[in-house]
């Protein structure tokens, strides 16, 4: 008859220990441990298994809640920077047409400034997408967005020109991107 004992010794077994006496016992690494309880319950390994699946979900679910968090105060910082391309670059007598193409061409400038390219150039080197370029920035690019908005908002109001705010808002995009990737709490974030 095989026994745990036996099968050690005979197999060289590493990650599994047997012992006899009162303090006694068979002791095996977790791995081993729910393989073998798996083996035993199908009960278990279902459980084993949604228990994995709803941790993973779990998970999931809080990245998203992350990010959609910050693509939201994204969003809500946006109305800081229309306001301040209402008030300044706007002229008073504009079709509501040019007016919108006031305001995307301010957006593009945050784009290029962030991401390195306008929206239109993303869409077409991704026709499959059905999002936009902002939908699918990393959870650093958002925070960076979020504040080359304000930035931008203050530098319109300032009067500085559209290619002298581009500089400046790319230098504080590429710092700011920088310092991001190197903070230990946006990678506790992501973990």
């Amino acid at each position: 008859m095989m026994t745990h004992k036996r099968w050690i010794e005979s197999t060289n077994a590493v990650g599994i220990v047997s012992k006899s006496g009162r303090y006694g016992g068979t002791f095996a690494h977790k791995d081993i441990a729910l393989e073998f309880a798996e083996w035993i319950s199908i009960e278990f390994k279902l459980y084993v298994i949604k228990e994995f699946q709803r941790l993973k979900e779990e998970e999931n679910d809080r990245l998203k809640l992350e990010w959609n968090l910050q693509r939201t105060l994204s969003k809500i910082n946006y109305h800081i920077h229309t306001d301040a391309i209402k008030e300044n670059l706007i002229p008073r007598e504009v079709t509501k047409l040019q007016a919108g193409m006031v305001y995307s061409t301010e957006a593009d400038l945050l784009n290029v400034a962030s991401f390195g390219f306008a929206a239109g150039e993303w869409r077409k080197a991704n026709p499959d997408k059905k999002s936009n370029v902002r939908d699918d920035a990393t959870l650093e690019q958002l925070v960076v967005l979020t504040n080359l908005e304000s930035i931008n908002a203050l530098l319109i109001r300032q009067g500085l020109s559209q290619s002298d705010r581009l500089v400046e808002l790319n230098k504080v995009a590429i710092t700011q991107m920088r310092s991001l990737s190197n903070s230990n709490a946006v990678k506790r974030l992501k973990e």
